[in-house]
């Protein structure tokens, strides 16, 4: 065989061997060759999509196929160029073709695998030859995508609460009240629950907690849904006529897949189930939609400072010698003070210092004593307030803020996904 080894690798950036949007990649195409070939094109691609595929029985002889796809993006670059009317010489040995390119697009779903659908991330290399078949080598890369705390929603309560009359085997009511600190939660994460119970009937209820996973999948206006439980929590049951407030941990496994909600055809979602165990009667029970997050990591974690804490002084080349240096290494005024580079003084807290003595925002306005930026009129900006995130206590919650979320998903009806 002419070509002994045909590849393509790349080199991971993290230890858990994950992409996100941002990243650089980097790489090369391995070509290995008994003796000299002739090449018309040797190429690298980078593809990202989405594919559902999956078969339902309708009837006896009827059996039909529910198919879909996405495209998210396909780099391409020619590494050797194409010479459809002539060839590239390759001499025998092994040949390395460096390859390198970022991931600029911000709202990529991650990486995820079913057995009806996926969503995958490759790269591809593609060798032509003249009379030949095009060969291929190929692999996939983990794409993870971005969290962010500050998402509108994240960090808001979540809150149900329910009631119910028992009139089979028994009489009187149960009342509970859910809640959880937010919606959105890390790998990794505790998630504490507050349950409060009110047993006024006359049987004993059993409080159960479950949390479970949500898998989506659409093709031709139809929808295939599984549901699986990842864990389950019993509690202390609750005596007729009496009250009682649960308190329960739960810990999101470490390894468990983010919640994947910018894909049109692939939904991975979680959802928080507390239910009353009544034995001869239907079960109350509340649903919170919980979104997992990647596990922080200096990789992708949210910075905690804003831009109005960023400093505007930045070390210099060139600073004049008869001015000290602060023991940060920049140069200090005659205050003291280290100087930004254009020699205003800067506050205690690093910022430059406008004419006004008032430590100035990263946009170059002054400061109100509260920290805020002052607008051009010289009020003080009001602090950005988001609505609160929807919880709700039916059958199954909206998908929590979506619009908000991902805003590319403002035209998906919710009533379908419910």
């Amino acid at each position: 065989m002419t070509i002994q080894n045909f590849s393509i690798e790349y080199d991971a950036i993290n230890s858990k061997n994950i992409f996100s949007t941002g990243d650089n990649i980097k790489g090369r195409i391995v070509l290995e060759v008994s003796k000299k070939i002739q090449v018309q094109a040797l190429i690298f691609r980078a593809q990202g999509q989405a594919k559902v595929c999956w078969s339902e029985q309708h009837g006896q002889y009827v059996h039909r196929v529910y198919m879909s796809k996405e495209k998210y993006y396909n780099v391409e670059q020619h590494i050797l160029p194409t010479r459809p009317h002539g060839t590239d010489v390759i001499g025998p040995g092994k040949h390395v073709f460096p390859f390198s390119f970022k991931i600029t697009e911000s709202n990529l779903p991650s990486t995820f695998k079913s057995s009806v659908g996926k969503i995958v991330h490759k790269l591809k290399a593609e060798l032509k030859q003249s009379m030949k078949m095009t060969k291929t080598a190929k692999t996939h890369i983990t794409f993870v995508s971005p969290a962010d705390m500050n998402i509108p929603g994240l960090l808001e309560p979540q809150h149900g609460s329910k009631d119910k009359t028992i009139s089979a085997f028994g009489s009187g009511t149960v009342a509970m009240d859910v809640n959880i600190e937010r919606l959105g939660y890390w790998q990794g994460e505790a998630l504490k629950v507050t349950v409060e119970i009110q047993n006024q009937s006359s049987r004993m209820v059993k409080p159960k907690l479950i949390f479970y996973k949500k898998k989506s999948h659409f093709a031709e206006g139809n929808r295939r849904m599984t549901t699986s439980d990842i864990l389950k929590e019993k509690c202390d049951p609750v005596e007729s006529g009496c009250s009682k407030t649960v308190r329960k941990t739960i810990t999101i496994p470490q390894e468990l897949p983010c919640s994947i909600l910018n894909c049109s055809i692939i939904r991975l979602e979680y959802r928080l189930k507390i239910l009353l165990d009544i034995k001869f009667a239907s079960n109350p029970e509340i649903k919170l939609p919980i979104v997992v997050l990647p596990e922080k990591s200096s990789h992708m974690a949210p910075s905690n400072k804003s831009k109005e804490d960023e400093t505007l002084a930045q070390p210099t080349s060139g600073t004049a010698s008869s001015l000290s240096q602060a023991p940060s290494g920049r140069a200090q005024g005659p205050s003291g003070r280290a100087q930004a580079p254009d020699g205003r003084a800067q506050a205690p807290d690093g910022r430059a210092q406008g004419p006004s003595g008032r430590a100035q925002a990263p946009s170059g306005r002054a400061q109100a004593p509260s920290g805020r930026a002052q607008a051009p009129a010289g009020r003080a900006q009001a602090p950005v307030r988001y609505p609160p995130a929807a919880a709700s206590a039916s059958d199954d919650p909206p998908p929590y803020g979506a619009d908000a979320l991902y805003p590319s998903y403002s035209h998906v009806d919710r009533h379908s996904l419910l």
